[in-house]
């Protein structure tokens, strides 16, 4: 098993970034990627919008996620063909170690996807026009106006009286690595009685395959 929290329902703030097209790279910038590790990467989160200058960490104010209202969200609202370009897995690491659970964007990059849901962050396919309603309300006061995303539920809804709430759509498999705290490891060896119980009736009835594990 992997240790990885599952993913059921979370409540927070929900931080507006709605350009098309943000990819990798402006997620995390490759200078940034000075280690292998999943851990410490959330300081270099979209380091070039971030920060001031290349390899600093003095903060733009106009940043989003500098705002006080944003600071720590939980949620990103995306735009069109979010996490596009390279398949750089660190992506995803960073937005997992700055907090952020799930994004919602109307599509995905197709390896940032398969990369999110293998390392426990939620993409949630939302219409362009929904997710831009959903920006505007967030906006009029985000510390109010919380999302809660509520996976087993397939759920969006925003606090604060506005009644906006809709369902999104996830894979039967997706949705099981998430909701069990699962990567395909993980999920490979929630079998593993099942498994070691073929390998033991099989090397009972065709013991050569296996070897001795003597020369010879």
């Amino acid at each position: 098993m992997t240790g990885r929290l599952p993913f059921l329902r979370h409540r927070g703030v929900a931080a507006p970034l709605l350009a098309d097209n943000i990819d990798t790279d402006q997620i995390i910038p490759s200078r940034e990627m000075k280690a292998v590790s999943r851990e410490g990467l959330g300081g270099a989160l979209f380091a070039g919008w971030r920060y001031l200058s290349p390899g600093g960490r003095e903060e733009n104010p106009d940043f989003i996620l500098n705002r006080p209202a944003y600071r720590q969200a939980a949620f990103l609202l995306g735009g069109r063909n979010f996490g596009c370009g390279s398949s750089r897995e660190h992506a995803v690491w960073a937005l997992k170690d700055y907090g952020v659970l799930a994004i919602i964007a109307p599509s995905f990059g197709e390896i940032f996807l398969a990369n999110c849901i293998r390392n426990g962050l939620l993409p949630v396919v939302a219409d362009a026009d929904l997710v831009a309603r959903l920006a505007r309300l967030v906006a009029e006061d985000p510390r109010e106006r919380l999302l809660t995303v509520d996976l087993p539920a397939q759920r969006v809804s925003i606090a604060g009286g506005s009644g906006l709430e809709f369902s999104f759509d996830i894979d039967a498999y997706s949705k099981r690595l998430l909701t069990e705290g699962l990567d395909p490891i993980g999920l490979t060896l929630s079998r593993r009685a099942e498994i070691d119980a073929f390998l033991a009736a099989d090397a009972a009835e065709r013991p050569w395959i296996y070897g001795s594990g003597e020369g010879g």
